[in-house]
């Protein structure tokens, strides 16, 4: 047991002598490997950012436990011929839909709505293009899980009044009320003077499109600006994750008797909820991974390729101390081992100045944008060990012919 301990100890102190007195060549073998992990893990840190970015996003648009009923809704999966049968098929939804479903879907614990135009605003010498304007239900609030960081959203008693309220998102607010106490001031939409009674909590953007260039105002009050003839949104949340999918297929029985669909005929509205959408999303994110993933492995498979021609030129460089060893009784698995044990260790000292690199291109990544890159684990030990694989691979080859060294030749060449 200690000769076999000594053994090995003997052959790392060989293999960190052969490192360091080749301290350049060494380390331009190790940059193939440093990049190929480097790439492995970024890549892996930006699938899992991505799909943490875009359900933190929809979550923060739609909240949780939601569906959403519409003329036309799907879920990320919608061919050019799905969509026109929809729009030829589906019928719009009014108010009435609206109070039909809230009167009847008893496992729903909210039932909302929701219309929406585009509209410029100018306040105090601003202007601001393309605001969403949000005409909503006092409940969306609660449905949407809407975090308000001033005032407060509007009540119900608000909206069954049409008041002239509006509560804005923080782009809104930092643009045309930039240094004002912005509650109670007064901003005009489609004509009509509104008052300012809230301001939504920073919602960041997606994709580069801001969330919170928007505003909201009680339904009633946007069918008074705008007019009542549009096809609404309904929107419908559950008291927890295991009652949605009861809610949604009452939510469903409740319109399909609303309009009268009996048997097999296919639903004439759309629903979708946002678990289909993070379903899709972590599937779009996997599939990604399938392609990206594969590829990047190749560079590490060219850095095992690097280290394997290294380990050859170490060969024919250290014959005779090959030589020597066998002559003294080193047997040829012992030198095989040897040759291995230094291959491995140059790749995993790759594989760990990789994860550096990567750690340092992640934390770049995130201060520079609001995707939040997430070197896991299980990244952290594949690259580590698939590294010291390819490492102990490589050095398979320059290894064997190593210890087939005839130890006369051997010595005769010096």
């Amino acid at each position: 047991m200690k000769s076999a301990i000594s053994f090995y100890l003997d052959a790392l102190r060989l293999a960190l002598q052969s490192i360091f007195a080749h301290k350049l060549r060494a380390f331009l073998t190790l940059i193939g490997i440093i990049i190929g992990v480097a790439s492995v893990v970024v890549v892996g840190a930006a699938i899992n950012g991505l799909n943490s970015y875009v359900l933190t996003s929809i979550s923060k648009m739609l909240g949780v436990n939601h569906f959403m009923i519409a003329r036309i809704a799907h879920n990320g999966r919608m061919t050019d011929e799905q969509w026109e049968k929809m729009n030829r098929r589906n019928k719009p939804l009014y108010l009435a839909d609206y109070e039909w479903l809230k009167a009847r879907c008893a496992q729903c614990n909210e039932i909302g709505a929701d219309l929406q135009s585009n509209t410029r605003l100018k306040e105090n010498g601003q202007e601001m293009f393309g605001t969403n304007v949000l005409g909503v239900t006092a409940n969306m609030g609660v449905i949407e899980n809407k975090d308000i960081g001033e005032g407060r959203f509007f009540t119900e008693t608000e909206e069954k009044n049409s008041a002239l309220i509006a509560v804005v998102g923080m782009d809104v607010r930092e643009k045309l009320y930039a240094g004002k106490n912005i509650i109670g001031q007064e901003i005009t939409v489609g004509g009509c003077p509104l008052r300012i009674v809230g301001v939504e909590a920073r919602r960041g953007s997606m994709f580069g499109n801001s969330m919170d260039n928007h505003l909201y105002v009680p339904i009633t009050t946007y069918g008074h600006i705008y007019g009542r003839r549009q096809s609404i949104r309904m929107h419908g949340n559950a008291t927890n994750q295991e009652k949605l999918q009861a809610a949604m297929d009452e939510a469903r029985m409740v319109m399909r008797n609303r309009h009268k669909l009996i048997g097999e005929t296919e639903d004439d509205f759309g629903l979708v909820n946002t678990d289909q959408i993070k379903e899709n999303v972590d599937g779009f994110t996997s599939q990604i991974a399938m392609v990206v993933i594969p590829v990047t492995v190749l560079s590490l498979l060219v850095g095992g390729i690097v280290v394997m021609n290294i380990m050859l030129v170490s060969v024919t460089e250290r014959t005779f101390e090959i030589g020597l060893r066998k002559a003294v009784g080193a047997r040829s698995g012992q030198i095989r081992l040897q040759f291995m044990i230094e291959s491995a260790l140059l790749t995993s000292v790759g594989g760990l100045f990789g994860l550096l690199l990567a750690w340092g291109i992640a934390y770049g990544v995130r201060i520079a944008t609001e995707i939040p890159m997430t070197i896991t684990f299980l990244y952290v030990v594949l690259s580590i060990v698939f590294s010291g694989g390819v490492g102990m691979l490589a050095g398979i080859y320059p290894a064997v012919k190593a210890s087939r060294l005839d130890p006369i030749v051997a010595l005769a060449k010096n």
